[in-house]
């Protein structure tokens, strides 16, 4: 894997902020949170921390994914918007441009995961040991000239890597995935997975909230 290089520190990119919370479109290349070892402090929460001191992390997306990330203002809303995520209360939409044309054009795609613990950080299907994973997947179109298709996704769990392990097993897998793509990780600059979508209750008010951010690929 490449040395971290995140991208140059710019103007957040937030999309939704009020008392309780805040959404943050993360560029690809940039950690969610601080990562193991020296030169990896540079994350999306630094920086949303430098603007937002209250701002507390509630989920994660991998360094090549871009997208909304949500943020909590303190610890009180932080306990409130983690159990959502725990209960499977926020619903979640991606795009990703894959290679080849999925047949069926929609599915699920239920593989259990684990930690490849000698080759982590990847992730691999086990029938054995797994943890049940499920994505649902919507092929919106397909170029035959590049042979390539647009993908809506939505993981019904949220397993480490689960949309790219599952693309991958699948035949499908994402572009620019430098750890799943194969070949696949050539025919793009970064990997082609942007979280599009999330719907949750509010903390503080319980009413319903769509937060949307449309991919720039």
């Amino acid at each position: 894997m490449s040395t971290y290089s995140p991208p140059p520190y710019a103007r957040l990119d937030v999309v939704y902020a009020d008392a309780a919370l805040l959404a943050v479109n993360k560029p690809s290349g940039l950690l969610s949170v601080p990562g193991r070892g020296e030169g990896k402090q540079d994350c999306l929460t630094a920086r949303v921390q430098r603007e937002f001191p209250d701002a507390l992390a509630v989920h994660r997306l991998d360094m090549g994914t871009s997208g909304l990330l949500i943020f909590a203002r303190g610890e009180a809303v932080h306990s409130l918007l983690s159990r959502f995520f725990r209960e499977r209360r926020v619903a979640k939409r991606y795009l990703a441009v894959v290679a080849g044309q999925l047949a069926p054009p929609a599915g699920e795609i239920d593989l259990p995961l684990i930690c490849d613990w000698p080759n982590r950080p990847r992730q691999k299907v086990d029938f054995s040991l797994g943890k049940a994973s499920l994505t649902r997947y919507q092929a919106l179109h397909y170029a035959p000239e590049s042979n390539m298709s647009r993908v809506e996704l939505e993981p019904v769990t949220g397993r480490s890597h689960q949309l790219r392990v599952h693309l991958a097993a699948l035949g499908h897998p994402i572009l620019g995935d430098e750890l799943y793509g194969g070949m696949a990780e050539l025919l793009a600059p970064r990997l082609l997975l942007h979280a599009t979508d999330l719907w949750l209750p509010h903390p503080l008010t319980a009413t319903d909230l769509h937060l949307h951010c449309p991919a720039p690929f």
